[in-house]
């Protein structure tokens, strides 16, 4: 199917901005990429995590003033170069009230300024210090899940993949939006498909992973690239949603495919018609899908019961995924 046309405010403002490898990095890091519809929580209050000789900033949005709320650890996309507490809010508001949970925003350090591993290392350092600070938080330690989109997802990707490897802690889930989970595959269907858009271009992907890595041996290591990993087993349970008209379709259901082999737990949706990070677009009938297809997975591994009809999170009306099937075990 073509486009969805629902996206096409949204693709006709973006087809305004040149590649990213042409824009000051201030710029680009200042440029929203939608538009703000926040959605009202009970609190939202800035936190800065304190590492010695830096901070990691974050942001813990709360659904009600329980003091055992379940927790979405979040990391925002953005090709480890943009993005922010900013320009994911709404996204962090939405997946807050919709859950009914918790949500800690983090706001890990961006390349070029600081390469691989920096994210990956503050993702598990912020995840680890909302573990252990939970009670002063308000939040349930036994009941957090990771999750992201684009780079953020790669990162929620990793960070399971150390949790597992290094100790814990032990995560209910993990959410994986759009993800980047390898480096250097142009060989890939979806990538040759899309590569001049829309919206995520081959060139945009290039400018953010120079920027990303350090070296070209850094695309084999599973730190950066978790479908690298060895195995995948004994990883959390994951929902993988993939958009038809993006770069990284076919590696986030390759990593989908890849988890479920092994074992693990594994709702993967693809929707038609979308583009990259389209769950981040505020408007579209399969924007409003994905997130209630994600309210109703997190929930589950969070043992929440299903809020009334009335008072659901207002997404616009459903459109079916389509779950592409999972290859025999091996």
């Amino acid at each position: 199917m073509p486009v969805d046309p629902e996206f096409a405010p949204f693709l006709a403002q973006m087809s305004q901005m040149p590649p990213f490898s042409e824009v000051p990095l201030e710029i680009l890091r200042s440029t929203p990429l939608a538009p703000k519809t926040p959605v009202a929580i009970a609190s939202v209050r800035d936190i800065v995590i304190e590492q010695g000789t830096f901070t990691i900033g974050a942001r813990l949005y709360k659904a009600d003033d329980s003091s055992s709320l379940p927790l979405v650890v979040f990391y925002h996309g953005g090709g480890f170069v943009i993005g922010d507490l900013e320009s994911h809010d709404d996204l962090c508001r939405v997946l807050c009230s919709g859950i009914g949970c918790a949500v800690l925003a983090v706001d890990y350090r961006r390349a070029p300024e600081n390469k691989f591993p920096a994210a990956t290392d503050d993702a598990l350092t912020a995840l680890r210090w909302a573990h252990d600070n939970a009670k002063t938080l308000g939040v349930d330690a036994t009941r957090i899940v990771v999750a992201g989109d684009s780079a953020g997802a790669n990162l929620a990707a990793v960070t399971a993949l150390r949790c597992r490897d290094e100790a814990g802690p032990a995560l209910r889930g993990q959410v994986l939006f759009c993800p980047v989970v390898e480096f250097y595959r142009d060989d890939r269907p979806s990538f040759r498909e899309n590569a001049k858009g829309p919206f995520l271009t081959e060139a945009d992907m290039a400018f953010c992973t120079d920027q990303y890595l350090r070296a070209r041996s850094d695309a084999e290591n599973p730190h950066a690239a978790p479908l690298r990993a060895a195995s995948l087993r004994n990883l959390p349970p994951a929902l993988v949603i993939t958009a038809e008209f993006d770069p990284l379709r076919d590696e986030g259901e390759a990593y989908a495919a890849r988890l479920a082999a092994d074992g693990v737990a594994v709702q993967a949706s693809r929707y038609d018609g979308t583009i990259h990070d389209f769950m981040g677009i505020p408007g579209p009938r399969a924007s409003g899908e994905a997130l209630r297809e994600t309210f109703a997975w997190v929930r589950a591994r969070f043992g929440i019961a299903a809020p009334p009809a009335a008072s659901r999170s207002p997404c616009s009306a459903a459109r079916r995924p389509r779950v592409p099937p999972s290859p025999p075990r091996s």
